[in-house]
């Protein structure tokens, strides 16, 4: 054994070339999910401004190269930024998270309450006081003729979103208080 060998193995030096070209790349992905997004969506991230322009640029841009460049560009900005945030409001936008699923199943569960019992309304309107309790008693006997007479489920679907509208200014909150519970 060389008296150097014992030293190299000591020292570390960071991430290999090829962990970092894949770090890159990982990144460079997270700008095409972004660049994806709807505008409006993009306008409400939080995320810093070169990169919100570069990824705006990326929408004017038509042609191939000018695009596949540009993507390099947005992956370049984003060695700088913490991509975890990022990555978070994306796995929000899927449903991918846990708290957007327990949030979903939440709604869902005040729908089949409704659907089951007409007091769930005078509930809802004690947890959401902006409810429009007139509209939801309506959509719910809509819904359960509905459902007896075998029609596509339109007034049920209609339930679960205005439930939805209801609950958003609220699930930010709501969701942090139910994902320390599971």
């Amino acid at each position: 054994m060389h008296p150097d060998d014992n030293d190299k193995d000591s020292l570390y030096d960071g991430p290999s070339k090829s962990q970092r070209k894949r770090d890159m790349n990982a990144l460079q992905d997270l700008g095409a999910e972004l660049v994806e997004l709807p505008l409006d969506r993009l306008k409400k991230m939080d995320m810093p401004e070169s990169l919100r322009d570069a990824i705006l640029e990326m929408h004017r841009l038509t042609k191939h190269e000018a695009r596949r460049r540009q993507l390099q560009y947005i992956g370049k900005i984003m060695r700088g930024v913490d991509p975890e945030p990022l990555r978070a409001v994306l796995d929000e936008i899927k449903g991918v998270s846990a708290a957007a699923t327990a949030h979903l199943h939440r709604l869902e569960r005040w729908r089949e309450l409704l659907l089951e019992n007409e007091d769930t309304v005078t509930e809802i309107g004690n947890a959401y006081p902006n409810a429009d309790l007139q509209r939801l008693r309506q959509l719910r006997r809509n819904a359960l003729k509905e459902r007896e007479q075998n029609k596509p489920p339109r007034a049920f679907r209609e339930i679960f979103k205005l439930l939805r509208e209801l609950d958003a200014p609220a699930a930010a909150v709501g969701d942090d208080e139910e994902g320390d519970d599971e």
